[in-house]
């Protein structure tokens, strides 16, 4: 069930240690904002160590001054106060603590150890503490205003390691009429974490979405899990995606993964949409957060099949490509869908899609709302994004700066159709939403009242209608469907010999297949290896970083004069203290595919799947995951690569065997997450051929 939070955000009393008239003073803002609902839900205690009065209201010197217990506290002191007022607060009977006062974890080593010894006293107390070095938090359900801003009411609650981004995010989203439940400064996350407020907030009734800025996830694995297991929006604006997580990486799985790959592939295995402004999490979640009137669109669509809808080529044109950039796919409508259209449209118009009145709505507003109607009605049509001028009529006749003067006649249609498209809807719920040149105008504020998002730009439209499908790409689970978040295995017995032939066991163990192999040392072992299974031959020098880049090794060795050979060029050259013969693979109609797991600090295990061989690092045509990676989801990562129609077969080369290799990646990352010893395991090449799939080379790094 999570942490019991109830103390934090519907206490029966609070106080404000260090409450002060001092505008320049945190304390004089959260005082302020306390004293709004004091009285209505709970009494609110200030307290300021010179008494006095505060606000005009009367201040206790210290909390047991209050005289009677208090269940929240929130400690806005100078550093050298704050452990000071925790205790005073615990002796208080206070269940939870907010933490304001900085100069803790952020600080360094002993500003780190002075944190968690407060954590230690809380936690034995039985209370909670956010914090410290945080700006508040307010909960507009249970009128608890303990932030030094106003946020105005609604459904979203809002998790943030900065307060300026919150205050812009309640700017961008009062045009969409959004509005928040709770606001949350994490602070240094010392004890209540991120993970324990998205899991309280996925419990909340108001609460219909939840967006989180977050530069240090903690627990990021954790964090992935709540926000899959939430059952409501997950949206995650977060900072410094693109540094490399481990520079020193000693393979090409290592060397490719960045923390821009592990939180995506977090994001996308988890369903949470993953945002890079705050203009695009204000967009997203005006798409996905429920409104009253909103029709039946909240819930994600099951496909991403678009139609493009306007009254003008040149908008039809843009949406379209920016459709196609934000994931969705817009195809040519078929000839029964055309025919249908072309009933409720003149001759000029256009119905592939786009479709285009091509100046119908000028002379019929009306239609615009019967074209609406033939694209919900469509099964080949799964979402519709309506551009271009549609409100440029009803923003004419009021004055709003519109276009060509419509009359009073035109702006009436237009308003008019408006509310057919809401009866459509309505009738045939699928995502809709709109950009319009004039998103204010009184058309289109009909759309907006009735849940249908109205943007000005169309990038954002069309971002807002990839969040509503929960296209893979933006970490939507589509279809409103939890997403099979993947469970890390019990951990294995540590492996003991990295080395390449106790790799290969490990995994050959696991179920993956491998060629016949020998370690050698000399040619004694060399010529025996060559009696136990038939050339053509493959030698690798072993205990070298990269082989190929070395000259380690030699392939399609034919018989045993060859191979000798071979083996006492490369060993006059490189030394090497061991070696590897193996049988040869039939490596004709085979594609050569990596399948790496590098161990993430924050998230974990992540897998890494894509065009390998040589090639690799040059080509970078691969995709990440969370691992282990069921044989399902490897599959879906293959079909997702930029080379993936080689897999299908191309110039005459036959198709191979993508569930033999989905099945063996399945086995390779559920070994590699059930060793965390393991920093870096990677199969490079993975050969798959029409016939299935076999590993021709692995490699680990213990951490």
């Amino acid at each position: 069930m999570g942490r019991d939070l109830t103390a934090l955000f519907d206490p029966r009393s609070v106080a404000v240690v260090g409450a002060s008239d001092d505008p320049a003073k945190y304390g004089h803002a959260v005082a302020s904002q306390a004293l709004r609902a004091d009285g209505r839900r709970r009494p609110v205690h200030l307290v300021n160590r010179r008494g006095g009065t505060v606000l005009g209201r009367p201040a206790a010197p210290s909390l047991a001054a209050v005289g009677e217990p208090v269940e929240l506290v929130v400690v806005s002191v100078p550093g050298d106060g704050f452990e000071a007022a925790v205790d005073d607060a615990l002796a208080c009977g206070a269940k939870a603590i907010v933490g304001i006062t900085a100069g803790f974890a952020e600080a360094g080593p002993e500003g780190l150890a002075r944190q968690r010894a407060v954590v230690a006293r809380v936690r034995e107390a039985g209370a909670v503490l956010v914090g410290p070095n945080c700006l508040g938090i307010a909960d507009n359900t249970t009128e608890l205003y303990l932030a030094s801003d106003r946020f105005a009411p609604g459904g979203v609650a809002l998790l943030s390691q900065s307060g300026n981004l919150a205050l812009e995010l309640q700017l961008r989203g009062a045009p969409h009429g959004l509005g928040f439940s709770r606001f949350v400064s994490l602070g240094n996350q010392a004890d209540v974490t991120l993970v324990d407020l998205v899991e309280d907030c996925a419990r909340h009734e108001a609460t219909t979405s939840i967006a989180v800025y977050a530069e240090d996830f903690g627990d990021g694995r954790a964090f992935a899990r709540a926000a899959a297991a939430a059952g409501k929006p997950v949206v995650l604006l977060t900072a410094g995606r693109g540094t490399a997580s481990a520079r020193s990486a000693q393979s090409h799985t290592g060397a490719l993964t960045t923390s821009a790959d592990v939180v995506a592939a977090a994001c996308r295995d988890a369903g949470v949409e993953l945002v890079r402004t705050p203009r695009e999490m204000t967009v997203v979640l005006a798409a996905l957060s429920s409104r009253p009137g909103r029709p039946r669109t909240e819930g994600r669509a099951s496909g991403a099949r678009t139609a493009v809808f306007t009254d003008g080529g040149g908008h039809g044109a843009i949406a379209a490509d920016a459709a196609e950039d934000a994931g969705l796919d817009v195809p040519e409508l078929g000839a029964a869908t055309q025919a249908r259209l072309r009933t409720v449209l003149w001759q000029q118009s256009a119905v592939g899609n786009p479709v285009d009145l091509a100046g119908r709505g000028e002379q019929d507003p009306l239609s615009y709302a019967d074209t609406v109607a033939e694209l919900l009605a469509a099964d080949e049509v799964d979402a519709v994004l309506m551009t271009g001028y549609f409100g440029g009529y009803a923003a004419s006749d009021g004055g709003l700066g519109g276009g060509p003067a419509g009359g009073s006649v035109l702006a009436e249609g237009e308003t008019l159709a408006a509310e057919k498209i809401v009866t459509h809807l309505a009738a045939a719920p699928k995502p809709l939403v709109v950009q319009s040149m004039y998103p204010q105008s009184p058309s289109c504020r009909v759309l907006a009242e009735a849940g249908v998002p109205v943007f000005a730009a169309t990038e954002d439209a069309a971002r807002a209608l990839s969040a509503l499908t929960g296209r893979p790409g933006t970490g939507g689970g589509g279809a409103g469907e939890p997403p099979e978040f993947p469970a890390l295995p019990t951990p294995d017995a540590p492996l003991r010999d990295p080395g390449y032939h106790g790799v290969r066991a490990l995994l050959a163990t696991a179920g993956v297949p491998f060629p016949a192999a020998r370690e050698i040392t000399d040619e004694a072992g060399l010529l025996a290896a060559a009696e136990e299974f038939e050339g053509p031959y493959v030698l690798k020098a072993l205990h070298l970083l990269h082989k190929s880049d070395a000259g380690g090794v030699a392939l399609r060795l034919a018989g045993r004069e060859a191979l000798l050979a071979a083996y006492r060029e490369m060993h006059a050259r490189l030394g090497a203290p061991a070696y590897s013969v193996e049988a040869m693979a039939d490596l004709s109609d085979g594609i050569e595919l990596i399948v790496g797991v590098n161990h993430d600090p924050r998230f974990g295990p992540v897998a890494m799947v894509g065009l390998g061989g040589v090639l690799t690092e040059s080509l970078r045509d691969v995709a990440f995951a969370l691992a282990p990676v069921p044989a399902g989801r490897a599959e879906a990562l293959l079909r997702g690569l930029r080379t993936a129609a080689l897999l299908d077969g191309v110039r005459g080369r036959p198709a191979v065997d993508v569930a033999a290799a989905a099945a063996v990646i399945e086995r390779i990352t559920t070994v590699a997450a059930a060793h965390p010893e393991i920093a870096e395991l990677e199969v490079n090449p993975l050969l798959v051929r029409p016939d299935g799939a076999l590993a021709l080379d692995a490699r680990a790094v213990l951490g």
